[in-house]
């Protein structure tokens, strides 16, 4: 089994406006309520790759309830640990330019912790635990890590600074900076692909068993012990980049579980992530079917 754990999940209230004025009424000509969170929108492409999970985290209050409904609609089973705090309601103004006005994530107090981690001790050998996202302050993720690592399933982390680097001695399976976010965790300028690739070794060397760096318009690289690949991304209008990027980690794993083969996974994943950009919502299995063969594979 496969498990997602959202810290902050929420509803996604999506508005889209001809144009967006600060200061007066703006009416949306068409809205859409979508689950929201980062390890949430990894659950929805799985289940959309054939795939099934389980859904943790926290939720509470009327919106969490219907977040969950939302998930059970999809067929997506939850797990999630109810909470005295109301699920927040994150606001994107779709116009010519994206506007947005996030919630507070909750608050996590020990016991909803201490709640969390007996549900991860449950897991079993060759499970995959999925970390997305950030994690509010005051969480020790190194006891979930240390009770997921106890029970012998693989770790996944699509996370970020410092936060990446208290997961590696806890050798994930994989994980998945950005270019972006590889610059800011070993403050170095990184441009190009070349220029990433000696430090996704050092993550490596750090713990990572593979390393996917995303590089917008110029596709990603995978890189392992013994072999680095470039995949080219599909050229398309981008409508949505959010989910993009778990879009990538749902389908490599989805895939590599079927094929068992990294670099198949891994282009899969590639076409996954252009897909949910080129479109309002996440990806669905035959619009990554569709992209498949625009991905190119290139060993470097």
């Amino acid at each position: 089994m496969i498990y997602t754990c959202t810290f902050s999940p929420a509803i996604d209230y999506m508005a889209y406006v001809d144009t967006f004025s600060v200061g007066t009424l703006n009416r949306a000509h068409d809205v859409h309520y979508l689950p929201g969170g980062k390890g949430i929108n990894v659950s929805r492409v799985l289940q959309a790759c054939g795939q099934p999970s389980t859904a943790l985290g926290f939720i509470g209050g009327f919106t969490g309830q219907y977040l969950q409904q939302l998930l059970h609609d999809q067929h997506i089973e939850t797990a999630f640990i109810e909470t005295d705090e109301i699920t927040r309601i994150n606001v994107k103004v779709k116009a010519t330019l994206e506007t947005e006005l996030n919630g507070p994530s909750p608050i996590v107090h020990p016991h909803m912790l201490e709640a969390l981690c007996a549900q991860l001790a449950t897991l079993q050998e060759g499970d995959w635990f999925i970390l997305s996202g950030t994690v509010p302050e005051g969480v020790a993720i190194e006891t979930l890590l240390t009770t997921v690592a106890a029970t012998k399933a693989h770790i996944v982390a699509d996370t970020s600074g410092q936060l990446l680097h208290r997961v590696l001695p806890y050798k994930p399976v994989f994980v998945k900076p950005n270019i972006h976010e590889l610059a800011e965790l070993f403050q170095a300028r990184i441009h190009t692909a070349d220029e990433a690739i000696p430090y996704a070794k050092r993550l490596l060397e750090k713990g990572a068993q593979h390393v996917i760096v995303s590089l917008g318009a110029d596709g990603a690289l995978f890189v392992a012990a013994d072999e680095v690949y470039h995949a080219s991304a599909p050229t398309g209008e981008v409508i949505n980049s959010v989910g993009a990027g778990d879009s990538v980690v749902a389908a490599t794993i989805a895939h590599y579980l079927k094929t068992r083969n990294w670099q198949q996974a891994f282009a899969f994943g590639v076409a996954a992530g252009s897909a949910t950009a080129f479109q309002v919502d996440l990806c669905t299995y035959e619009d990554i079917q569709a992209l498949q063969p625009f991905v190119q594979l290139t060993k470097r």
